[in-house]
């Protein structure tokens, strides 16, 4: 007679922190994040890796075409354009990043405090943030970069100002639903400072919110950094810049000579592409979750 043998093995049982994480984890998440993950790794080493100084020109390699050699071809000057591709991230995300904390940080705490309060002086800075939206973004930008100077740390100071504004609406607008919930009255009963039920207790409700802004806000800094660049009000030259590159190589394109702006207009097109996908993909993970799906 033969008696059924005991199983040693053990059914896996995913951490149920973890098991919500993946339920809830989509395509826009996984595909803008490696976008995004590469832009972060070039700018954190992108420099180390180039092949060719990516400041130096090579007198008589002008405009040669992609070859093994110099896998993305040279410049107008002879600089490869490989390694200036993978150098400008440092350059472009570094002031997109910083513009972006800059502006969340000034737009958050102006958005929490106007939203929280209900005094003349909030509703003059929402006026204040009407009228500085109501000139195109670009223009704007532009103008003040060429009335103040061209120095990197003055773009970054630039871009944040024209972005402080959609902060401080969205905060606002989130604060004045959620100042009506009865935890903020409980909180000002037992006389929890202002300021605490601000930053503690209202703000951390809208994370989901900011993350996502916050990933809009790099792409359009970046598209922003490059498009002062390419007119000339950004970044100089020879700094590796994907604006100042797309700019320099546009001329040889009549000539046949595309591969000096394509290749950077493509990178800088999938950077933005990848932190617009990840903050879409991270908000309706967010809000996939909070529904309970």
């Amino acid at each position: 007679m033969s008696s059924a043998q005991p199983s040693n093995t053990v059914a896996y049982k995913m951490p149920k922190a973890r098991e919500r994480f993946v339920r809830h984890l989509n395509a826009s998440v996984v595909v803008g994040g490696i976008l995004a993950a590469g832009s972060i790794f070039l700018a954190l080493l992108g420099p180390l890796l180039a092949p060719y100084p990516p400041m130096e020109p090579s007198a008589g390699q002008q405009l040669l075409p992609p070859s093994y050699a110099h896998w993305f071809g040279t410049d107008d000057v002879g600089m490869d354009v490989f390694s200036r591709v993978i150098a400008a991230p440092r350059v472009d995300l570094g002031i997109a990043l910083s513009a972006t904390i800059l502006a969340l940080t000034i737009g958050t705490t102006i958005g929490g405090i106007a939203g929280y309060f209900r005094t003349w002086w909030s509703e003059l800075i929402m006026r204040i943030s009407d009228l500085i939206q109501s000139f195109p973004v670009f223009i704007l930008a532009m103008v003040l970069v060429t009335i103040t100077g061209q120095e990197i740390w003055i773009v970054v100071v630039v871009i944040a100002f024209v972005n402080i504004p959609l902060y401080v609406r969205m905060i606002r607008a989130e604060l004045l639903s959620l100042r009506e919930r009865t935890f903020v009255e409980a909180a000002i009963v037992i006389g929890v400072p202002a300021w605490r039920i601000v930053f503690r207790h209202l703000i951390p409700n809208v994370i989901g919110t900011i993350i996502n802004q916050a990933t809009i806000t790099m792409g359009v800094a970046m598209l922003l950094t490059a498009g002062l660049s390419f007119v000339g009000a950004g970044v100089r030259v020879p700094t590796p810049e994907w604006g100042v590159m797309i700019a320099t190589g546009a001329s040889s394109i009549v000539t046949g000579q595309w591969w000096p702006s394509v290749f950077p207009g493509v990178a800088l097109s999938a950077s933005v592409f990848g932190f617009a996908l990840f903050g879409d993909g991270v908000s309706r993970m967010l809000d996939s979750r909070q529904r309970g799906a």
